[in-house]
C-alpha cells in the first residue's frame, strides 16, 4: 500500500460500505473490518482494498485486527446499532449490554489498538460516527441514546487528550439514515422497520460517507469537530415531518 491508509470498521453494509467507496475514491487505501467477512471481502475485492474479520465487542478479534494494520492514518469507528425499543421500565438488560458493548466499548478498543500508529503517521484522524441520539433523547430509546451519549463523550475526551499531537478527532452526528439500522433494532421486523421511513425523505448512507470523505480530506491543520446532518424533513431526533 502506497496511499494514506483508512480502517473502517462495520464496513460490509450501510454507512460503512459507502464510506469505504468514498474513501477509496479520494484516494485512500482501504482497510475493512466486520463480522460478515464474505460481504466485506466481496467489498475490498470490488475497491482493490484489504478484508479482515472483525468483532469489535471481542478484544481478541480487535488485537488480530490491528495486527494486520501495517499503517493507520484514517480509522472511521462506524460499527454500531440498536436494539429494541423499550421504555425505562420495561428495559432489557442484554439489549442495554450489546448496545453498550457495540457503541462505547467498541469505539474504545478499536482507538485504542490504532492510536500509536495514528500519531506515529504524523497525521492521523478518527472519525466516530455517533447519532443526533448522542446529543438528544427519546421514549423508547434510552438504551441506545445513553450508549450513543457515552460514545460522543469517549470521543470528545480523545480531542482533548490529544491535544498538540499529530491527530484529529472528527465526530459525525448522522440524524435518521435509511440502512439496516430499523430492521436490526426490531429484530428482523421488516414491516415495522418500513414504517420508521414511511413519509418521509431520510439521509442515504451516500450522504453520510460523503460528509466522512470531506472531513477526512481536509488540511491537516483543519479539525472539524462536530458535524451533524440531518433530511431536511427531520427537526432533533423524534420530531418529523411526514408527507
Amino acid at each position: 500500500m502506497s496511499n494514506r491508509i483508512a480502517v473502517i470498521t462495520g464496513a460490509s453494509a450501510g454507512i460503512g460500505a459507502s464510506t469505504a467507496r468514498a474513501l477509496a475514491k479520494a484516494g485512500f487505501d482501504v482497510i475493512l473490518g466486520a463480522r460478515r467477512l464474505d460481504r466485506v471481502t466481496a467489498l475490498a475485492d470490488e475497491l482493490s482494498g484489504t478484508a479482515h474479520l472483525l468483532d469489535v465487542t471481542d478484544q481478541e478479534s480487535v488485537a488480530s485486527f490491528a495486527k494486520q494494520v501495517p499503517q493507520c492514518h484514517v480509522l472511521v469507528n462506524n460499527a454500531g446499532g440498536a436494539r429494541g425499543l423499550e421504555r425505562v421500565e420495561n428495559a432489557d438488560e442484554q439489549n442495554w449490554r450489546w448496545m453498550w458493548e457495540t457503541n462505547v466499548l467498541g469505539t474504545l478498543r478499536m482507538t485504542k489498538a490504532l492510536l500509536p500508529k495514528l500519531v506515529e503517521s504524523g497525521d492521523g484522524h478518527v472519525l466516530t460516527v455517533t447519532s443526533i441520539a448522542g446529543h438528544e433523547v427519546y421514549d423508547g430509546g434510552s438504551g441506545y441514546t445513553a450508549a450513543k451519549h457515552a460514545q460522543s463523550a469517549l470521543h470528545r475526551t480523545l480531542r482533548s487528550e490529544h491535544l498538540g499531537q499529530p491527530v484529529r478527532f472528527t465526530e459525525i452526528i448522522p440524524g435518521m439514515v435509511e440502512t439496516d439500522f430499523s430492521l436490526n433494532r426490531f429484530a428482523g421486523d421488516t414491516e415495522r422497520a418500513e414504517k420508521v421511513y414511511q413519509g418521509l425523505d431520510p439521509l442515504t448512507p451516500d450522504d453520510v460517507a460523503e460528509v466522512i470523505a470531506f472531513a477526512a480530506t481536509r488540511p491537516a491543520h483543519v479539525n472539524l469537530d462536530e458535524i451533524v446532518l440531518k433530511p431536511r424533513a427531520q427537526y432533533n431526533g423524534s420530531r418529523f415531518h411526514r408527507e
